[in-house]
């Protein structure tokens, strides 16, 4: 089963890691998000991935070109221009980069890479966000299911805690972020069936989340995974401080693969 990960946005509101790499480049921990990522759905023995590019895709192409030599020890003989690998630790992946446009939305960017998937049933997530969702039950539960698509569902936490006080300002209760009030919100980390790209009409303009997702739903062809443990999007700076305070502190409760 392929997984396809979103990797072609802009990142306009984390403008102070962009400007030279795309946002799924972004390091946590001295690794690439994407990396982060693509480490989760391994754990679970999904190694085979397609990467929609767009903005600055390159720079995630000569990443992965020069991905072996990067996580090899090696000897370079300069004089007799030899190289000599001694031992790798890369990753068992096959990875399919597609440039799917620098302005094509999420809906678009799927549907050029149709030819890609063929007639099976496939993985999707977008390259900003991580979670400890276990894969597999998340693909169980859209095989028992027989629906055209899946979505993983979180609660997360307010910026603001909530307070609860009464007519005299006497404050009965203080909760510190509370997850989400009750709103359920998509995480990505989909399963798809390829029948849902006849639901992308619009083209290079059209927004997954927006019609496609709507018209599947309304179809009573998507279900939800319920997902109450870690799940963090690296949408602000502010996000990126906090996912690599938790990795340096060992709490990084998406490393599904310790």
């Amino acid at each position: 089963m392929k997984v396809v990960i979103l990797a072609g946005g802009k990142g306009t509101r984390i403008s102070e890691e962009t400007q030279t790499i795309p946002k799924p480049m972004i390091e946590i921990g001295g690794k690439p998000m994407l990396w982060h990522i693509m480490k989760i759905y391994s754990h679970y023995g999904f190694n085979e991935f397609v990467i929609c590019l767009g903005y600055l895709g390159y720079v995630v192409k000569e990443y992965f070109s020069h991905y072996y030599l990067h996580m090899s020890d090696m000897t370079v003989d300069l004089k007799r221009n030899e190289t000599v690998i001694h031992n790798t630790a890369s990753e068992p992946w096959k990875v399919t980069l597609v440039d799917t446009g620098a302005d094509t939305m999420t809906g678009g960017r799927l549907k050029r890479i149709e030819k890609y998937i063929g007639k099976e049933t496939f993985l999707m997530t977008y390259g900003d966000g991580v979670s400890d969702v276990n894969i597999n039950d998340l693909v169980a539960t859209h095989q028992k299911n027989k629906k055209l698509a899946t979505l993983t569902a979180v609660q997360t936490a307010g910026r603001f805690g909530v307070l609860d006080f009464d007519k005299k300002n006497h404050i009965k209760s203080f909760l510190e972020k509370p997850k989400g009030e009750g709103s359920w919100i998509n995480a990505g980390f989909f399963v798809l069936e390829p029948g849902i790209f006849k639901y992308i009409k619009q083209g290079d303009s059209t927004i997954w989340e927006r019609e496609p997702l709507e018209c599947i739903a309304q179809a009573n062809q998507l279900d939800a995974y319920r997902h109450t443990g870690f799940w963090k999007c690296m949408d602000t700076l502010r996000d990126k401080i906090e996912l690599e305070g938790l990795w340096n502190a060992g709490e990084a409760s998406w490393k599904v693969w310790r």
